[in-house]
């Protein structure tokens, strides 16, 4: 029997888990204390539980699915993660020091689909989802790296934007928010997590019926629908007819502001038609839009885009701001390591595969 990461559970799972196998209710607080108050590292070391409970646990789940292959130190103070999973997939973290605290972008996929041209997350196509254990570990790894270098320091902030596409594995996605937002646990607050989506248009109605306060983004990158289909294939399903509508919905139902992310491709979606485009593109909703302009990354496979130049960048966000716009153009970090999402992970691999050869 394959063993699951505990972190998996809600607290509301684990309580009808133990309950479900004999044990009393209040053990699911004793153990959700231990993993994220205590942070223990095995089941032994709950020493609080009876024999039966912990014996229980350890035929069941497991507390390590995720072992650390390489971290990245930048010279800002950004880390980056390379875990290898059960499977032996290989999965990106990010850890980036922030003016307002600490905030770790998680990946939720192994591989993904969405096919942007421009995307080294995209260059190896989806394996598989991560359960919702396997993306909780990502925090506990980085927290217990925190817990290490001995700071008392704490990840205040999630952005979940690293591989994959968060709304096609919905369900998992959904239990991760839930264990990292608990009070009694590791307790970031809604408002400090944002979920990016490249838009999933019936995805975004269902969040926005979740009645939570967690932040959502959209990765638009383009203001009419030749220009991203071009760029993201995700958009011959979901054009900007479907999308639009259901961002509307969410305004509608949350009355909590989006942010637009737009990654400036020199010569590609960088000029001023398009910052018109997009500026007319939001005027109804502008009271409750943020567009985040994103300087590109370059990778070697996708040698088609360059970055902007400076000058295109600050147009760009000119015209934007004229038009009523709120915007502003991303720091940047771990510029020095690999710092495009997915990057690490295909080197890492295309290294594994020469050594085969």
């Amino acid at each position: 029997m394959k063993k699951e990461s505990i972190y998996g559970l809600t607290f509301k799972q684990l309580t009808e888990w133990l309950v479900e196998h004999g044990q009393k209710k209040f053990r699911a607080k004793q153990v959700w204390d231990w993993l994220y108050i205590k942070r223990v590292t095995d089941f032994e070391a709950m020493t609080n539980l009876n024999k039966e409970c912990t014996e229980l646990l350890e035929n069941h789940f497991v507390l390590h699915t995720l072992t650390e292959e390489i971290k990245q130190v930048s010279k800002d103070g950004t880390v980056k993660f390379l875990f290898k999973l059960q499977d032996g997939n290989l999965i990106e973290t990010v850890l980036m020091k922030q003016h307002y605290g600490l905030s770790v972008c998680v990946t939720t996929q192994v591989g993904c689909n969405i096919g942007c041209t421009f995307c080294a997350s995209g260059i190896l196509s989806k394996n598989r989802d991560l359960s919702s254990g396997e993306i909780v570990e990502q925090i506990m790894n980085v927290q217990k790296h925190l817990d290490e270098v001995g700071k008392d320091q704490r990840v205040s902030h999630v952005v979940v934007m690293g591989i994959g596409e968060p709304f096609d594995n919905y369900s998992n996605l959904m239990d991760f928010l839930r264990v990292i937002n608990d009070q009694n646990g590791l307790s970031i607050g809604a408002r400090h997590i944002t979920v990016s989506t490249s838009g999933l248009a019936h995805k975004i109605y269902d969040f926005a019926d979740e009645n939570i306060q967690v932040n959502l983004a959209i990765s638009l990158h383009a203001p009419n629908n030749e220009l991203r289909t071009s760029i993201m294939k995700i958009n011959k399903a979901f054009p900007l007819e479907k999308l639009m509508p259901a961002i509307d919905y969410y305004l509608e139902k949350t009355n909590r502001r989006i942010t637009f992310e737009y990654i400036l491709l020199k010569d590609v979606n960088d000029h001023k038609e398009e910052a018109l485009q997009l500026a007319n593109l939001l005027k109804n909703k502008r009271h409750l839009s943020y567009v985040n302009l994103i300087p590109y990354n370059p990778v070697s496979e996708h040698i088609q885009y360059e970055r902007s130049y400076k000058d295109a960048i600050v147009g760009f966000y000119e015209v934007l701001l004229n038009e009523g716009i709120n915007c502003g153009v991303r720091t940047e970090h771990g510029t020095d390591i690999d710092a495009a999402c997915g990057q690490l992970r295909s080197k890492q691999i295309k290294k594994e595969k020469e050594k085969v050869r």
